[in-house]
């Protein structure tokens, strides 16, 4: 029925009917075989965005907009920004700028990229709250985690072992604090995993001599407290004004002569208080 309406043949087959009737009738059904597919938001790139907040960010989404669909896929963030310039998705997650050269190899597919930041992520040191250390520098970071210096003598602190506490290998920040904090260097050989942050923090504040990472938020936890890095404590206002050096900005990349409706609209979605809210819960900087 639905393939003979839309194929013409309504006139012919139902002459009987009240054109105010058939009108309405054709224009549902027409609309049901030429636009009535669900809106589909494809998004690439980054593991930051992508292995926690994303899912949450598109679950609740979803409570209101029930028929938009979501392709995701997170490679990293020069995936997703390939993949838009070749028209492969209509948002590339992002956490770091546009690169010089992804811009001129946009502009000359014809592509205009519209940078929408969403917040930042940001990662906090922390020790056991009766550890002396109170501030490290950027070096002595670097040197703890990748097991150069492997006594808390070392830098300042007492004559004790340094026990190591990281994200497990599977976890995108476990990538993310190598890039920030380590200079891209491997991790000692001598540090204990975990799955999530909560666990991790829980471990620290139980060890004297232990150091780990976090979310600014889980930084303040009973038993554990943050370590200022250069001189410059871990705090969404540090964040926000550039000077805390572990946190990057979280951006969504659209093509600005094909962001499609439903792209905006998550886009907004997530630039809204209740988006920022998401974003503060799971321990990210909101956008100022």
């Amino acid at each position: 029925m639905e393939t003979a309406l839309c194929n013409g043949w309504f006139g012919l087959k139902q002459p009987n009917l009240r054109l105010g009737f058939a009108s309405i009738l054709l224009s549902a059904v027409v609309a049901g075989c030429s636009g009535g597919k669900p809106e589909k938001i494809v998004m690439l790139g980054s593991n930051t965005i992508g292995e926690e907040l994303a899912p949450q960010l598109v679950a609740e989404y979803k409570k209101d907009h029930p028929s938009v669909t979501f392709e995701l896929e997170f490679k990293g963030t020069t995936y997703g920004m390939g993949a838009l310039m070749v028209g492969r998705c209509n948002i590339a997650a992002a956490s770091r700028d546009a690169t010089t050269n992804e811009v001129e190899l946009a502009r000359d597919r014809g592509v205009t990229f519209n940078d929408h930041v969403i917040g930042a992520y940001d990662v906090a040191v922390v020790v056991k709250a009766s550890n002396p250390i109170e501030n490290l520098t950027r070096e002595q970071v670097r040197d703890l985690f990748t097991g150069v210096v492997q006594n808390w003598k070392e830098v300042g602190g007492p004559d004790a072992p340094v026990h190591l506490y990281s994200r497990h290998p599977i976890s995108g920040t476990y990538l993310g604090f190598r890039e920030l904090a380590m200079e891209n260097k491997p991790y000692s050989l001598h540090l204990k995993t975990f799955t999530n942050y909560t666990d991790l923090v829980q471990a620290v504040a139980q060890d004297e001599n232990g150091i780990g990472y976090s979310t600014i938020t889980l930084a303040s936890s009973a038993g554990v407290k943050p370590v200022s890095i250069g001189g410059v404590a871990p705090s969404v206002e540090s964040v926000n004004k550039g000077q805390y050096p572990y946190a990057r900005v979280l951006r969504l990349y659209t093509d600005k002569a094909s962001e499609t409706a439903a792209a905006r609209s998550f886009v907004e979605f997530i630039q809204s208080p209740r988006g920022q809210a998401i974003l503060t819960r799971m321990g990210f900087a909101p956008h100022p």
